[in-house]
């Protein structure tokens, strides 16, 4: 009962769970039965796509800045305008969640942030009481070992990994310069030049969108919330991601071309 009051979430609850718990194993014939068709609904705000845009670009401006969070609500709002048209939201929803997903890929410098930040602070005081210490599992590319696969293997870092969390927090500013250590990783080069992938075959689409081929556009502009994961396994999806990109491309350049020869006829 009192670790359940330390953990602070949904106390009476959890608390009238475990009682029940403990009367199921001793009786279950005095359960009541639960009243036949019965079931739980649980009802979820419908989160409206401009506070969801001002979400992503408020953590973006912290992830890197301000300018950075601009790039991003500019291309979600050309999307946006161009899907008017059509009088919905469904596609610019799908590209601002997909859009912010690449663009806050975790770095070195993002697990820093997060790690050093009050939420995280104040998160583990809710769970433990007393002196804490603290053990951060981490695969750094520039320093991690590899198994015989080549994949990169986690290692067990002690509370002096906090201060150095610290300290690169406070150079954020190099991610993708130049003067980045860490900017000339394989896997850092892909996930910078994945954001401009994406934002190349979303304005692929925008030209020839209409309600004929608005699930097609869909189902591309939805393609990086598959990419999960990261380091190796994030690779492993990736390349499975790709190669439904390329072939669902390739399917709306056929379908644009065909539209064309359409419209072209029809003007003749």
């Amino acid at each position: 009962m009192r670790a359940l009051e330390l953990n602070g979430v949904q106390v009476d609850s959890n608390k009238a769970a475990f009682e029940w718990g403990r009367l199921c194993a001793h009786d279950m014939s005095k359960i009541p039965a639960q009243p036949a068709g019965s079931q739980v609904i649980q009802f979820v705000r419908k989160v409206p796509v401009e506070e969801l845009m001002k979400k992503h670009a408020e953590f973006l401006a912290g992830y890197q800045n301000r300018p950075y969070a601009a790039q991003y609500e500019s291309f979600v709002g050309r999307v946006k305008a161009a899907e008017s048209i059509l009088g919905g939201t469904r596609l610019t929803e799908a590209v601002a969640r997909s859009l912010f997903k690449l663009m806050a890929y975790k770095d070195e410098y993002e697990v820093a942030r997060l790690h050093t930040g009050a939420a995280f602070r104040q998160q583990i005081a809710s769970m433990f009481e007393g002196k804490v210490r603290l053990v951060h599992h981490l695969a750094p590319p520039l320093f991690a070992r590899k198994n015989q696969a080549g994949e990169l293997v986690k290692g067990a870092y002690g509370p002096w990994m906090r201060t150095a969390f610290g300290v690169l927090t406070r150079f954020k500013g190099l991610r993708g310069t130049a003067f980045d250590p860490f900017g000339y990783t394989l896997e850092r080069k892909d996930e910078r030049a994945l954001i401009g992938e994406y934002r190349r075959s979303v304005e692929a689409l925008l030209p020839a969108l209409s309600a004929q081929n608005l699930d097609l556009a869909l189902e591309i502009a939805r393609l990086p919330q598959e990419i999960r994961g990261y380091g190796h396994v994030k690779a492993r999806n990736l390349a499975a991601t790709r190669a439904r990109w390329e072939r669902l491309m390739a399917q709306w350049q056929q379908g644009s071309a065909r539209s064309g020869q359409i419209k072209a006829t029809e003007a003749a």
